[in-house]
């Protein structure tokens, strides 16, 4: 039997009825757990960035790894997911990421330094990046295609809710009860998960013949490839890019083998990932609105909280409950998506969605020294109203033309784009910040030079601050009023790099509903609930 028939017996529902039984809302409930559960701890460390530089030492450059690390084990294991499903078997394959998943979760708490938590934050995402794709074939499978709908809205909402109300909680738990409290989150749920699927998920035999006939070279290639180009992502601002020795060649590395991959997953036989879907024009077209959702889904929830801690000084919980009102909303929204699909064309449905999250965006490019909390409820509920119509429609539009057979490559496929969007975006969000900082500072600095009245008036303003306020040395207060001059110019560069910063994921998001309406018309309420 080829890998390909084996995957498809694996996820064949073992009975057909009109509706699911208990026992199938069980598995497809604890799967979803698992889903929110994986796709929550991409952003929970968001708002608690400082906090846990400051406690395993590392400084603030280096606190995206402690996200994208994470991302990059779920980006490199989704692919792979529908494969190791069918040679390990599902439930063995299953239960085994639900336990390693927590245990992983809870060794990061025992970072020690950021080498250590990299490490563990990688593994822990490969282990929680099988509990994804997983969820969403247990839809597929487990319901029969009447009550896919419900699966997949529940499906949306972990999707687009876990990552908005993460930063939330982590916030919450760093601030009463230490950073290392969130790491320790997933171990109820996911002992709630592994038994209820224990009892409900069938028995099947392992297939590791099926391991010679591994694209492994493909396996090999996308690993490396993307490693070193996120790599090249992360450090690359920091070490002035191309002029750095490292950064040059692992972006040559990154080429080589990412163009290995391409080329070894277009010619073999049993590729690991069906680059050919992407020549099919809904779903080539859906993928890309995919990957730029991704960058403005996972971009905002790592912007605004490093915003609100630099800027404004917020703490941990603070920073949460801002977040707050990006996922509350959805909860209510997101399950009224499908019948709105009923009656409207799914394509007008995700652009209205993407069009008003880019709205949002647009609403942050104005922020000044005042721009707080209060000023950020508004955008967020808009925000929120956005992306719950974006993940169902889009879903539904992407598949609408697949095969059945290749249902379970297209969610691979398509899921592992749009955390690699997210895992790109984020990064170079990140670099996007610190340039426009640098280009604003010295547009500052040199309208804020010695000469001028103002500048003057106002040192001499802080001098005497200084004077009134414990020191008695006049040099020294003009000292420190020089400095502190110079960090008040730092600051505003900074808010205004920020406020440039959301709007290029504006324009992005902008770039992604126009590129949905070149989409062909679909069934609606179609998509992959349809096969």
């Amino acid at each position: 039997m080829s890998t390909v028939a084996t995957i498809q017996a694996t996820a064949r529902p073992t009975a057909v009825s009109p509706k699911a039984g208990t026992r199938e809302w069980i598995a497809v409930l604890a799967g979803m757990i698992g889903a929110f559960m994986a796709i929550l701890n991409i952003q929970i460390t968001n708002a608690s960035l400082l906090d846990i530089e400051g406690g395993i030492g590392t400084g603030v450059d280096n606190g995206a790894w402690i996200s994208t690390s994470y991302l990059i084990g779920e980006i490199i294991v989704i692919p792979l997911t529908a494969y190791f499903s069918a040679v390990f078997s599902f439930r063995r394959y299953m239960l085994v990421n639900t336990i390693l998943f927590p245990l992983f979760s809870m060794a990061c708490a025992f970072a020690h330094d950021l080498n250590s938590m990299i490490v563990l934050r990688g593994l822990q995402g490969f282990a929680g990046g099988v509990l994804i794709p997983m969820a969403f074939t247990m839809v597929l499978t487990k319901l029969p295609k009447a009550q896919q709908p419900t699966g997949l809205a529940i499906f949306a909402l972990s999707v687009t809710f876990a990552p908005a109300i993460g930063p939330t909680i982590g916030g919450y738990l760093t601030e009463n009860y230490g950073w290392q409290t969130i790491f320790f989150i997933n171990t109820i749920p996911s002992a709630i998960m592994a038994i209820a699927l224990a009892a409900t998920l069938e028995k099947q035999p392992t297939q590791l013949k099926l391991l010679r006939e591994g694209d492994w070279a493909g396996i090999v290639t996308m690993a490396i490839g993307l490693s070193a180009l996120q790599t090249v992502l992360e450090e690359g601002n920091k070490d002035d890019w191309f002029s750095s020795p490292f950064i040059l060649k692992l972006s040559i590395i990154a080429f080589v083998f990412l163009a290995a991959f391409i080329w070894i997953e277009l010619t073999v036989e049993k590729p690991l990932v069906k680059l050919r879907l992407l020549k099919q024009r809904n779903f080539g077209i859906g993928v890309l609105v995919n990957v730029l959702v991704g960058v403005a889904l996972f971009g905002t929830v790592y912007i605004l909280p490093q915003y609100l801690g630099q800027v404004q000084r917020y703490n941990a919980e603070q920073i949460g409950n801002v977040l707050a009102w990006t996922g509350l909303p959805q909860l209510l929204l997101i399950p009224l998506v499908p019948i709105m699909m009923k009656r409207f064309d799914a394509r007008y449905i995700g652009f209205v969605g993407i069009s008003i999250f880019a709205v949002s965006c647009f609403m942050n490019v104005m922020l000044s020294a005042d721009s707080a909390g209060d000023q950020f409820w508004i955008p967020n509920i808009v925000r929120a109203i956005g992306q719950a119509l974006v993940l169902t429609p889009i879903t539904a539009i992407t598949t609408a033309s697949i095969a059945p057979a290749d249902a379970a490559a297209a969610s691979g496929l398509t899921n592992m784009l749009r955390n690699l969007g997210g895992a790109v975006g984020t990064a170079t969000l990140g670099t996007v910040l610190t340039k426009r900082e640098q280009f604003h500072s010295n547009i500052i600095g040199q309208s804020v030079s010695a000469g001028r009245e103002e500048v003057k008036a106002r040192l001499d303003q802080l001098t005497g601050y200084f004077l009134s306020h414990g020191l008695s040395d006049q040099t020294k207060a003009a000292a420190q009023a020089a400095v502190a001059l110079g960090k008040i110019v730092k600051r505003q560069a900074l808010i205004i790099a920020f406020s440039d910063t959301f709007a290029v994921i504006g324009i992005v998001l902008a770039l992604a509903a126009i590129a949905l309406l070149f989409t062909q018309k679909s069934k609606a309420g179609g998509g992959a609930g349809a096969h």
